[in-house]
């Protein structure tokens, strides 16, 4: 597993973004792992947080595309922070957009925040997590009525391996809905992978009676 993945697994851990015990998620299911990018909560957190997007983005996607587009409201920080990153990375100058909830009807007129978009914009699509999927599919409608053609991916900072509505990883179905490349900085499997019955200062992260609790998961909702 490459260096900046591992360091982002302990990273989440850090700031409290990765958390095990009960959870539900968005989309109903009892969950024993949580991801919740809203307690990246510092300028520093982000910072680092756009360093990790900006690597695995560079890494899948290269750097042919003009612009990131974050789904209001989690994805407008990620949009920023990852666009800044690319820039102090490797000398890029890529847009940020976001969508607004409600249109505008005065002075910054319209449903965007940011970079305009039109039919010759090539789109990179920046999410926190999908678990089912909806956040993008309410996304795409928006971004084809703006004329947009060209959408290169979308990336994510976890792949949960979930199903999708069907028997694939919902992330993959995404991929497959829409004709676009889709990826994650890191999946559980690698989080697993580093983290299980491995001391991280001082503590276990994942022990093996919550190792049972993922294996229970997963057999039911898993890739």
């Amino acid at each position: 597993m490459e260096q900046y993945k591992q360091e982002f697994i302990e990273f989440m851990v850090d700031c409290q973004v990765l958390r095990f015990g009960d959870f539900v998620t968005k989309s109903g299911r009892n969950t024993p792992f949580f991801i919740n990018t809203g307690f990246y909560r510092t300028g520093d957190q982000l910072r680092k947080l756009g360093f990790y997007y900006g690597k695995a983005i560079k890494e899948t996607f290269g750097l042919d595309f003009d612009v990131l587009f974050g789904p209001a409201y989690k994805g407008i920080p990620l949009s920023v922070a990852a666009a800044m990153a690319l820039n102090e990375l490797y000398g890029v100058s890529i847009g940020y957009c976001s969508n607004r909830k409600e249109e505008k009807d005065h002075g910054d007129v319209g449903i965007l925040l940011g970079t305009p978009l039109n039919e010759n914009s090539r789109v990179l699509m920046i999410e926190d997590v999908t678990t089912s999927g909806k956040s993008i599919r309410e996304t795409m409608p928006i971004l084809n009525g703006l004329g947009v053609k060209n959408v290169s991916g979308l990336i994510v900072s976890v792949n949960r391996m979930e199903r999708g509505t069907g028997d694939i990883g919902a992330l993959e179905e995404i991929g497959q809905e829409y004709g676009i490349k889709t990826t994650a900085i890191v999946t559980m499997q690698e989080v697993i992978e580093h983290l299980y019955n491995k001391p991280y200062k001082g503590q276990v992260i994942i022990d093996d009676k919550i190792k049972e609790s993922i294996d229970a998961y997963y057999e039911k909702y898993g890739i």
